[in-house]
């Protein structure tokens, strides 16, 4: 349900709590609604593998039902988005000088006066962003001099944040930090500091690469602090040059059911998650499909061949660049074409992933979280395609009792 509505676990909690028809939908009826984050902390405890299995249960339900046959393949590629902001240098070092200072700041909280001094940064940050933001926005010689200027002074900042970290954290493994409140919030604090502190010196590194050195292409580029495992992804669309977040493949059968998903690691061509798609569907239905079909990211000569060594009848992979006159009639075959004109409705399919079921950016932390909602996206997504097949099969049941029920009527009157 919320997938299905687009709602967070606090709108997941007032709903639940006010409505009735809901209620009795999630079995809770007149009991105690748990409060949004005892859901947000259970759904947790789901992680990437025991959603795979839900998964792949709600997709054998499906092939009990006759749902889902398994007899017709289809797949692409889409971008999940991280729900990050968009990733520049200064804001990026902004952010790690507001985490460290923060949590430096409930360390001397719990400290003894006058053993840690925290000094705030916010009111320079801000005003360097500034600077920054206004110098980048003309390209002449002046404005860069001036943007190096201004990113020279929040270097130097976000450095002195983390050599101050650096020591903060030394000076409690050797036991040298006097703490006269609560160790435990201590330990957490700095445990939130060793996450932070090689993530912000990679934001430093990456930065002075770009500026000094020319370098934009710097390898394990931090995207964000707070969702490291965020990519780049190039998928050539005018509008969007550049996505942030992960590539994932989307597998489907008849009636709209997901058979497979997979978040992939970094932007591979799409011909690399053709035998993937295969090997799934096969272990899925325990056979090859008889067709099988993609868009021209997928083609290659070897993809053929290895969907066709498989056992798959029918390999719908329309080529790239000039065709022969041997693979122009190929493609202008009935079924070559009809195989096309339904595999157009995978582009429906994500879209309504990403639309109606809310995969279009992912809200869930860190990299368990991400393919922990891609999961359940496709879930909710499989769901409610077979309530609607169902729903399609007892009307068409109950139109054809209804003609029966005429025939009989119109029968027994001639005979009368």
């Amino acid at each position: 349900m919320k997938h299905l509505k687009g709602w967070s676990f606090r709108d997941l909690e007032r709903e639940l709590r006010s409505n009735l028809v809901y209620r009795r939908f999630t079995r809770f009826d007149a009991e105690i609604i748990p409060d949004y984050s005892i859901f947000s902390r259970t759904f947790a405890l789901l992680t990437p593998a025991v959603t795979k299995t839900i998964h792949q249960q709600v997709v054998g339900l499906a092939q009990e039902q006759g749902v889902a046959q398994g007899r017709k393949l289809r797949t692409d590629t889409t971008v999940v988005e991280s729900n990050v902001h968009y990733p520049t240098d200064s804001t990026l070092l902004g952010d790690g000088i507001r985490v460290l200072s923060r949590s430096l700041g409930r360390i001397a909280g719990q400290c003894k006066s006058g053993v840690l001094a925290v000094v705030n940064h916010a009111r320079a940050v801000k005003y360097r962003l500034l600077e920054i933001s206004r110098a980048a926005k003309t390209l002449t010689e002046a404005s860069r001099e001036r943007m190096r200027d201004s990113y020279q002074k929040l270097l130097a900042v976000t450095r002195a944040v983390v050599r101050q970290s650096r020591e903060v954290v030394t000076r409690w493994e050797q036991g040298k930090l006097k703490v006269m409140g609560k160790p435990l919030q201590v330990e957490l604090q700095i445990g939130q500091l060793r996450h932070f502190l090689p993530l912000v010196e990679k934001v430093i590194g990456q930065t002075r690469e770009r500026l000094w050195k020319g370098n934009c292409d710097v390898e394990g580029k931090v995207l964000s602090l707070f969702e490291p495992h965020t990519q780049v992804i190039r998928k050539g669309k005018a509008h969007k040059p550049n996505e942030f977040g992960r590539l994932v493949r989307i597998d489907e059968v008849e009636n709209g059911i997901v058979s497979g998903y997979e978040v992939l690691e970094g932007n591979p061509a799409d011909t690399t998650a053709w035998r993937p798609a295969l090997d799934n569907h096969q272990a899925r239905f325990g056979k090859a499909p008889k067709m099988a079909t993609g868009d021209r990211g997928f083609f290659s000569a070897a993809n053929e061949r290895e969907a066709q060594e498989l056992g798959v009848d029918k390999v719908a992979l329309p080529g790239r660049g000039r065709l022969s006159g041997k693979r122009s009639q190929q493609q202008k075959q009935r079924w070559f074409r009809r195989a096309l004109r339904w595999r157009a409705g995978i582009e429906a399919t994500i879209s309504t992933l990403k639309h109606p079921f809310s995969m279009a950016r992912a809200m869930y932390k860190g990299d368990e979280g991400f393919q922990r909602y891609v999961g359940w996206s496709v879930i909710t997504k499989n769901l409610f395609s077979m309530a609607r097949w169902q729903e399609r099969r007892k009307k068409k049941k109950r139109e054809k009792h209804a003609q029966d029920d005429r025939v009989l009527g119109a029968t027994a009157q001639a005979n009368q």
